[in-house]
């Protein structure tokens, strides 16, 4: 899907935003499916792996969809190119914008996982006060 990334630096920059975005994403679906797993006896494993491909498709699917169509696409012409081009924001720095949203979603989902750890021990500590 993608976002409205006219805001968004180049190069690096751009990936480092867009790899943040990838993270808070991951965040919120990693709580979401924590949430659902628990209640119908999932294991981390598949916790992860689902909340891993969602926040891929929700925060990286555009740009991976461009990456792949520039490569693997049959552009016919010329025109074509430079009209699928202008549509991309900074199509020369795609891939580091991709490779920083895969690491940005992995990490959000780290992140969350010590979160929800983090909180349910501290609400288990309180119990058995």
């Amino acid at each position: 899907m993608h976002y409205d990334q006219s805001w968004m630096g180049y190069g690096t920059i751009g990936g480092l935003q867009a790899g943040m975005i990838a993270m808070i994403v991951g965040m919120l679906v990693f709580g979401a499916f924590h949430a659902i797993g628990k209640r119908q006896g999932w294991h981390y494993g598949a916790q992860f792996g689902w909340s891993y491909v969602v926040t891929v498709a929700l925060a990286a699917g555009g740009d991976l969809r461009d990456l792949f169509y520039f490569n693997y696409g049959q552009l016919q012409s010329i025109q074509l190119l430079k009209v699928k081009l202008a549509e991309v924001h900074d199509p020369d720095n795609i891939g580091t914008r991709v490779f920083f949203d895969l690491v940005g979603a992995g990490v959000g989902l780290y992140v969350g996982w010590l979160l929800i750890d983090m909180v349910g021990r501290r609400w288990r500590s309180g119990l058995r006060k």
